[in-house]
């Protein structure tokens, strides 16, 4: 999304200052790199007709990339709420609480798998390597829970508040290939998979992690869903060897109608508004067996300005007390 870009990249290279990069778990003698790392490799949720994933932070009010973070139970207490709707969730940084996501995870047998994320910044690079070697070590030591590694979020599109060289992005992600089993991938919105400077990602990512925002990007509430089928159909129709993964994509509850994002928002916000599009969405996404990671399960009060009001506060499905919305009628958390 489009206006904590810049939050977060800030945001964590603070993590990297205040905690460092947490320790590595030892690689499990069952999680070695595919003896063949040039053959794509399948993106295995979806391929065993797991395809309703979420997008998951888990800062809560008063925490924030970087501390404070959660605790294990809060933590606990927010995947056993996912695990009763979603098979998959996304996280975007393999430091942080990441590791103890994946942790309870497997202690509590919960059926989700996980695509893991390590978080590229520009001018960081101890913090990049750290967050490369921190996925690698995750990677090799939850292969049972790791179903595939994202490196780098939003990092090539021309709005991004923290873009990369795109050599840079391929060192890592051809350093993360070479060390583990699963897919790799980077995430990234559809008028960056859409030009021609994409095609050399392309080619080193095992399938395209795609972000479609029809709300960001001033469509109708009518229109959203026709608007992400052609979204999708157009970026598979220019990488056609390549299965595509949403990423990201959702509809906010609140707007700020002093704020920058109203600048490309032209639907309204709201639970009903929401709770529509995430019904359309959802029933498309089966008829077409598309994979997806909707944006996202709670809402996230440390993002984007100060306002409250703050589009960017306000994707969750839950708001920030786990306490389901209009979309999710009838969850007790």
């Amino acid at each position: 999304m489009v206006l904590s870009r810049l939050m977060l990249s800030l945001a964590v290279a603070l993590l990297a200052v205040a905690c460092g990069a947490a320790p590595s778990p030892a690689p499990r003698p069952d999680a070695a790199p595919d003896a063949q790392p040039d053959a794509q490799r399948v993106f295995q949720p979806a391929a065993s007709g797991v395809i309703h994933g979420i997008a998951y932070g888990p800062f809560r009010e008063g925490q924030r990339p970087g501390g404070p973070d959660p605790t294990a139970a809060q933590i606990e207490q927010d995947l056993r709420i996912i695990a009763r709707h979603w098979g998959m969730l996304r996280v975007y940084s393999s430091r942080g609480p990441t590791a103890d996501i994946l942790r309870i995870i497997r202690e509590a047998k919960l059926p989700l798998t996980v695509v893991l994320g390590a978080w590229i910044a520009p001018d960081d690079a101890a913090a990049n390597q750290a967050e490369v070697e921190q996925a690698i070590a995750l990677a090799r030591a939850y292969p049972d829970v790791v179903s595939a590694v994202s490196v780098g979020n939003e990092t090539q599109v021309f709005w991004s508040g923290h873009r990369t060289p795109r050599d840079v992005l391929l060192g890592h992600l051809r350093t993360v290939r070479a060390a583990v089993q699963q897919p790799v991938t980077t995430a990234d919105d559809y008028n960056f998979w859409n030009k021609p400077e994409a095609a050399p990602v392309a080619e080193a990512v095992d399938f395209i992690l795609l972000h479609a925002y029809a709300m960001w990007n001033g469509r109708t509430l009518d229109d959203a869903v026709p608007w992400t089928e052609r979204t999708v159909d157009a970026i598979r129709a220019l990488h056609p060897t390549l299965p595509i993964v949403l990423g990201e994509t959702g509809w906010a509850t609140t707007l700020d109608p002093n704020g920058d994002e109203v600048q490309h928002i032209k639907a309204p916000a709201g639970e009903a508004e929401q709770a529509r599009f995430h019904a359309e969405f959802k029933a498309w996404a089966a008829a077409r067996e598309q994979p997806y990671f909707y944006c996202e399960a709670f809402d996230e009060p440390w993002k984007g300005s100060d306002s409250p009001l703050e589009v960017e506060k306000h994707w969750g499905l839950f708001d920030v007390q786990r306490k389901p919305k209009a979309a999710m009628a009838g969850d007790a958390p």
